[in-house]
């Protein structure tokens, strides 16, 4: 029998193809473009020019992903959510 195993990281940012949606949009974009190149025009050394530069980019997005310095955006929301004053003026 198979044995499933519980996907415990259920707060962690979702991923495609190991790159998050943000990086998957970026990269889909990009061959949607080299798609237009290659219909518009059609050579032997443009497809192959596209299949590397999309393959490099691939390779890149996912070493980005990796290192999380590059985007300061999970930083973008805090950690906790507070009703707290945060004043020390009362206004009543």
């Amino acid at each position: 029998m198979k044995r499933f195993e519980v996907y415990k990281n259920i707060r962690k940012q979702a991923m495609i193809f190991g790159l998050p949606l943000l990086l998957f949009a970026l990269m889909m974009i990009c061959i949607v473009a080299s798609l237009m190149v290659i219909i518009f025009s059609f050579r032997f050394v443009m497809i192959i020019g596209v299949i590397i530069f999309n393959t490099a980019l691939y390779i890149s997005l996912l070493r980005m992903s990796k290192h999380s310095q590059f985007f300061p955006l999970t930083k973008m929301f805090p950690k906790i959510i507070s009703n707290k004053k945060t004043s020390a003026l009362d206004y009543e």
